[in-house]
């Protein structure tokens, strides 16, 4: 007598187990999706966006081709061996004509003056005098500028009329194109990124390390002290966040200048002369001091919740095993806070990188940080396009600083708690 198959198991309501628990299953992870979604929407929005945003705005290049329509389509078949024909030049007038009736030659002008410079004076100048010009236009707009008169002019025209470029990336680089399209170095006194790169991960190293030295006693005190003794501590060390950022700088102001606290203190015990007092602020000094200052509790912070956690029995174990202190040290306890070690200086060395106040109020022109030029080309020169070109590379940077480093040391051995 052959057995019946076993029924499978229903819940109460007569509906299969499985069925019953992949709906449960599905409607927590709605419930979860739906109550992390305004996070999601936030990171979207207020990260994602403007990093895809900026990344655009390094490689878009619309003023040449929107501002000289005519002229751009006129080109097309041009030799690039001889001036161009006059239809070229007569498009060139109908397009200066009616961006001069429009007002906006403006972005046209110091985009390709970004290039070239005089563009911006060979536009405006033969905008002006349009009106009382006639046909043929190849003589008349050589005898308004110059530079329609130049082989070169034409041939940027004609390169800059696509609507991408690797210009901004150059420029931030030191580099340009040449009329024929090679990437060539700068003028030597036009160089002032790749200085400014290579200055600001120097000093972000600089100040990664000093945090360290600084902070490492400290936590170690703070992790070693009781609890009531370490609590006031802890808050002496949290005390700069409660104070304004531009407060503790301007502050580092008046102690590093010239006719400031510190200087006075060494005058009056006689360490220094008073006519040789130290220039301490506007320069590089000032700027590693102050940051220095501000970023040093981002480094306790890894620090001490690491240590917090190595039992001190580990220590008395190795000296009861005959290790002197400094060998028990170098053998047992630091390669224990190695990752609160590598929290913090992952942690300060990104952050320096980005810091823009503080090197602008004390930094003087020795003591900026590229993040000050990204800030320059936004509000003063008004060249976004370089500005975002220069912070894309610093983000791209950091990310392979963070690939390099996960490869060498490991994120997941980072702790922060």
């Amino acid at each position: 007598m052959s057995e019946s198959p076993a029924s499978p198991l229903t819940t109460a309501d007569g509906v299969p187990l499985k069925v019953s628990l992949r709906r449960a299953v599905r409607r927590s992870k709605i419930k979860a999706f739906l109550l992390v979604s305004p996070l999601l929407l936030f990171l979207v929005v207020a990260f994602v966006m403007p990093i895809f945003d900026m990344l655009w705005r390094s490689v878009d290049n619309p003023e040449v081709s929107a501002g000289l329509t005519r002229t751009v389509e006129a080109l097309e078949g041009w030799d690039r061996q001889s001036l161009p024909d006059e239809h070229v030049f007569s498009a060139l007038a109908e397009d200066l004509q009616e961006g001069q009736e429009a007002r906006n030659l403006g972005l046209l002008s110091s985009r390709l003056n970004y290039e070239q410079s005089g563009m911006r004076s060979a536009i405006t100048r033969t905008a002006r005098g349009l009106r009382t010009m006639e046909p043929p236009y190849k003589e008349a707009l050589i005898d308004a500028h110059a530079r329609w008169g130049e082989v070169d002019t034409w041939k940027l025209i004609e390169r800059e009329a696509s609507p991408l470029t690797l210009s901004y990336y150059l420029m931030a680089l030191d580099r340009r194109l040449t009329p024929d399209g090679e990437i060539v170095r700068a003028p030597e006194n036009q160089r002032i990124h790749v200085n400014l790169f290579w200055r600001t991960f120097w000093m972000s190293a600089v100040i990664t390390g000093l945090t360290l030295v600084l902070g490492y006693p400290i936590a170690f005190l703070l992790s070693n002290l009781p609890l009531r003794h370490s609590n006031l501590l802890m808050i002496l060390v949290l005390l700069p966040f409660w104070t304004s950022l531009l407060v503790r700088t301007t502050t580092w102001i008046a102690i590093l200048q010239s006719q400031g606290v510190l200087n006075d203190v060494m005058v009056a015990v006689g360490v220094i002369a008073d006519e040789a007092r130290w220039q301490m602020i506007h320069n590089k000094t000032g700027t590693i001091v102050a940051m220095t200052h501000i970023l040093l509790p981002f480094m306790i912070l890894p620090l001490y919740s690491v240590m917090k956690t190595i039992p001190p029995s580990y220590m008395r174990a190795a000296r009861s095993l005959g290790g002197r202190p400094f060998l028990c040290f170098r053998r047992v306890y630091f390669p224990l806070t190695i990752p609160g070690i590598a929290a913090g200086g992952i942690l300060v060395f990104i952050l320096s990188i980005g810091y823009y106040i503080t090197p602008a109020l004390v930094g003087g022109q020795s003591g900026r940080f590229i993040t000050n030029y990204i800030a320059y080309h936004m509000q003063t020169s008004l060249n976004w396009g370089l500005a975002a070109a220069i912070a894309s590379i610093l983000l791209f940077v950091v990310i392979i600083f963070y690939l390099v480093f996960n490869r060498l040391i490991g994120v997941d051995k980072v702790k922060l708690g």
